[in-house]
C-alpha cells in the first residue's frame, strides 16, 4: 500500500473517532473540521514515510499541534480586539498616524538592508500570509532554505527595531 491508500483507509474507518477528539478540545464543530481537514490535507501533501503502524500517532499528533496553533492564533485575536478599543477611540490622532508611518519606514530601511531573498521572503510572510511551505511552492526552493533566510530576515528586523522602537 502506497502513502495515499494508507491515509483514505485510515481516514473512511478513524475520521469521526479523530474529529471528536479535536471537538472535544476546541468546543467548536465547525473549527474541528477544519483541524482535521488540514491534518489530513498535511498528510496527503506531505512526503513522509507513512505505515499503518504509524499512522494513528502521526495522524494525532497533527491534530495536537494544529490544536495549539488554533488556540495560540485565537488568544493572539482576542487580545488584539480586546485591546484595539481602548487604544483606538474613534479617529486616530495625529501622533498615532505619525508613529505608524515613522515605524513602517523605519522597517523599510531594515529589509532594504536583507538580501533579496529574504526580503522577499519576509514580504510574503509578513504582508502576504504566505507560510514556508507555500513560499516553497511559488518560489520552487527548498523548504529548509526559506526557513532559514525567513529566520535571518525575522531576527534582523527584530534586532533592529528593538534598537529603534
Amino acid at each position: 500500500m502506497n502513502n495515499k491508500e494508507i491515509i483514505e483507509q485510515y481516514y473512511r474507518t478513524h475520521r469521526d473517532e479523530v474529529l471528536a477528539y479535536v471537538q472535544a478540545r476546541l468546543h467548536c464543530v465547525d473549527e474541528a473540521e477544519d483541524v482535521v481537514q488540514e491534518a489530513f490535507l498535511r498528510l496527503l501533501t506531505g512526503n513522509r514515510l507513512i505505515s499503518k503502524q504509524t499512522m494513528s500517532g502521526l495522524v494525532y499528533t497533527l491534530c495536537r499541534n494544529l490544536i495549539v496553533d488554533w488556540y495560540r492564533r485565537h488568544c493572539v485575536r482576542q487580545d488584539a480586539t480586546h485591546d484595539l478599543p481602548r487604544i483606538y477611540d474613534g479617529a486616530p490622532s495625529a501622533e498615532s498616524v505619525l508613529s505608524v508611518r515613522e515605524i513602517n519606514e523605519q522597517l523599510e530601511y531594515c529589509l532594504a538592508r536583507l538580501s533579496d531573498e529574504s526580503r522577499t521572503y519576509f514580504r510574503m510572510n509578513v504582508y502576504g500570509g504566505l507560510q514556508v511551505r507555500d513560499i516553497c511552492e511559488l518560489t520552487g526552493e527548498q523548504y529548509n532554505v526559506v526557513e532559514y533566510r525567513l529566520g535571518q530576515a525575522r531576527k534582523r528586523v527584530r534586532t533592529y527595531l528593538r534598537h529603534v522602537v
